[in-house]
C-alpha cells in the first residue's frame, strides 16, 4: 500500500487530502469537544491548511501526464504549505515570548473584520495579542501550532516531492 502511494502521484495527492481533512476534523474536535477556543493565528492555520487541502484535491482531480504540469502543482503544493506554516512559525515564537512582552488581548478577529480592512486585520494578527500567547494543549511538550508547523512542512516537503520527482519510463 505505502509503495502505491509513493509510486502513484494522484494516490499521494489524495493522501495529503486526507491528511489536511484529518487535521481540520481534529480542529473542530478541539474547539467543540474539548472546548479549546482557537485564537486569530490559529484561525489564519485553519484557513492555510484549507487551502493546502484543496490544492492537493485539484492535484488529484486534474492529475496531468506531462511533466510541466505535475511540477506546477508542485510548487502550487509547496506555495500553499508555506502560508500555515509561516503563520504557525509565528504562533511558536509568540507562544515562546516572555509573559507581558505580547500585546494584551485585542478585539475579536470577527470584529476586525468587519471593521478594518484585509491587510491590516493580517498585520495585526500576525503580530498577534495575548491569546495567542496562551498554550491550551500540548502533546509531547509541543503545542497545537508546533504540531501544524510540523505537519504542514511534512506535507508540503511530502507534495513537492510527490509532483516533481521524475518518474521511471515505462
Amino acid at each position: 500500500m505505502i509503495a502505491r502511494l509513493l509510486a502513484d502521484r494522484r494516490a499521494a495527492n489524495f493522501a495529503g487530502l486526507l491528511a489536511c481533512a484529518a487535521m481540520m476534523a481534529y480542529a473542530f474536535y478541539a474547539e467543540r469537544v474539548l472546548g479549546l477556543e482557537p485564537c486569530p493565528l490559529c484561525m489564519f492555520q485553519r484557513l492555510g491548511v484549507v487551502i493546502l487541502g484543496a490544492v492537493f484535491l485539484l492535484a488529484a482531480l486534474h492529475h496531468p501526464e506531462g511533466a510541466g504540469g505535475a511540477r506546477a502543482y508542485a510548487a502550487l503544493i509547496g506555495l500553499a504549505a508555506a502560508f500555515p506554516a509561516y503563520v504557525a512559525g509565528r504562533h511558536v515564537y509568540i507562544q515562546g515570548l516572555p509573559p507581558g512582552s505580547v500585546p494584551t488581548c485585542g478585539a475579536s478577529l470577527d470584529y476586525m473584520l468587519d471593521v478594518f480592512p484585509l491587510l491590516t486585520v493580517l498585520k495585526k494578527v500576525l503580530f498577534g495579542a495575548g491569546e495567542c500567547q496562551k498554550v491550551d494543549w500540548s502533546l509531547l511538550g509541543l503545542s497545537m501550532p508546533a504540531w501544524v508547523l510540523i505537519s504542514v512542512t511534512a506535507l508540503g516537503v511530502f507534495g513537492v516531492w510527490a509532483n516533481a520527482r521524475r518518474r521511471p519510463a515505462a
